[in-house]
């Protein structure tokens, strides 16, 4: 009996824990997720997302923002992320209308050793709370959960997208936004307003803004948030010497989506000395913006406070291992011509990407690759090519080091090929993988060192 339960229990761990693996743009892989509101707890960062899914019949409304739980995620160095399961759901919170599909943008912070999740959504008794959005909490003794939900919401707060700040002197803040951006201060229990609610004056008055996330840096108080331009939101941020301000706007963080995403929501961190922005695309439904996935970039500030402009990436955070499956469709640099990224199955695109190279001398640069002290002796590359062809992997650049040439078979289905390595180069490179023949096509799912 005592075996069974063990068994039991290991199961259950298994199940509970998705080890997601991947470093690269969007480090979310298993699920659609939105809003990404990241957190330092300890020596890991915790990601909050809400959690898109897609409307069915009688389950949210269609062609909108459907959500009904959210997920928390973690890592120890931005490769290996957590999937810790489900904290909060919708039809478990005692004061949400449980046909809503509405719990949107949530936050996270710690407090004397208790986690305090914050979350808006529709309230079931619109007597006692109005109509609307309004903001409640769950609170955990660990940031991966359980998180329990208190019974009702915040008393005196209506909007969405909630986040709170914590400033030297003790003083919490709970941040929300309703077209505009209100402020006020919390309670030490985390429960409570504590003064009253304040409109954020001196932002941009013209256009929807949302998503505050308010930090602090070297006595700077930055506040961020994206703001609608021509139907399209970008990330903007303002600056004051208060956390209630009055700001200043300052300029962009995030210009707004080149591939037309309605919609973008970040937080912002440091992190082992590095600053890292957290935001969101819909790099897995491109044809519908309501299905988002998370993503991470660095960010860096200008000698003045003032912040250097993030251009997103593929490629994304994290130094990867030559050991691990390395997705050169992450790419950081590509050819003009000769190289495409495409889906690997057009009807399940959480399957990922495929690098495809059609023309001599294609190519992609993938950066920041740890092939460690000990030589790696094989390199092996899953791929697909109707033609046969041949890749060849270098560092130091097109022309640089040859680690490998591996000639690809005539093939109709996927293949893992071995082959020696030439030349092994220890520590941390960028990877080159290119294409020697014309007329040739192949397609490349991922490489990997042994």
């Amino acid at each position: 009996m005592k075996k069974q339960k063990t068994h039991w229990l290991l199961q259950l761990v298994f199940i509970f824990f998705t080890f997601l693996g991947i470093a690269q743009n969007p480090i979310i892989r298993n699920q659609y997720s939105a809003d990404p509101s990241a957190r330092v707890f300890g020596d890991r960062v915790y990601v909050y997302p809400s959690h898109d899914i897609l409307a069915t019949e009688g389950k949210g409304r269609k062609d909108w923002f459907c959500m009904e739980d959210y997920h928390v995620f973690s890592s120890d160095n931005l490769i290996d992320w957590t999937d810790h399961g489900i904290i909060v759901q919708q039809n478990k919170v005692p004061w949400v209308k449980t046909d809503s599909y509405s719990m949107w943008a949530p936050d996270c912070i710690e407090r004397n050793g208790k986690y305090y999740f914050y979350f808006p959504s529709i309230p079931k008794d619109t007597i006692a709370y109005g109509k609307g959005f309004t903001i409640g909490v769950a609170v955990s003794d660990k940031p991966s959960g359980p998180f329990i939900p208190e019974s009702n919401p915040i008393k005196g707060v209506k909007g969405i997208d909630p986040n709170v700040f914590i400033d030297k002197d003790g003083q919490a803040y709970l941040y929300w936004s309703s077209r505009d951006i209100f402020g006020a201060k919390l309670k030490k229990n985390m429960l409570e307003l504590d003064s009253e609610v304040k409109t954020l004056g001196n932002l941009p008055t013209k256009g929807l803004k949302e998503g505050p996330y308010v930090f602090e840096r070297n006595g700077i108080y930055y506040m961020t948030y994206p703001h609608v331009e021509n139907k399209i939101e970008r990330l903007e941020y303002a600056m004051s010497d208060n956390p209630l301000g009055p700001f200043k706007v300052m300029g962009t963080i995030m210009d707004k989506s080149p591939t037309g995403c309605w919609t973008n929501h970040h937080s912002i961190i440091e992190f082992k000395n590095q600053w890292y922005l957290f935001y969101h695309h819909n790099d897995y439904s491109p044809t519908f913006d309501k299905a988002r996935s998370v993503r991470a970039d660095s960010l860096s500030f200008n000698p003045d406070g003032t912040i250097t402009k993030v251009i997103p990436t593929l490629r994304g955070i994290g130094v990867s291992s030559a050991a691990k499956e390395i997705q050169i469709d992450r790419y950081s640099k590509i050819s003009e011509k000769g190289t495409t990224i495409a889906f690997v199955d057009a009807l399940d695109n959480f399957k990922g990407w495929k690098t495809v190279f059609s023309k001599s001398g294609a190519w992609v640069q993938y950066n920041t690759v740890d092939f460690g002290e000990k030589p790696l002796k094989t390199v092996v590359v899953k791929a697909l090519s109707t033609s046969g062809g041949t890749l060849e992997i270098r560092t130091k650049g097109i022309n640089g080091n040859l680690i490998a040439e591996v000639k690809i078979p005539v093939s109709t289905s996927w293949q893992d090929i071995k082959v020696p390595v030439i030349m092994f180069k220890e520590g941390i490179q960028n990877l080159y993988v290119l294409l020697k023949e014309n007329n040739k096509q192949v397609e490349v799912d991922w490489i990997s060192f042994k």
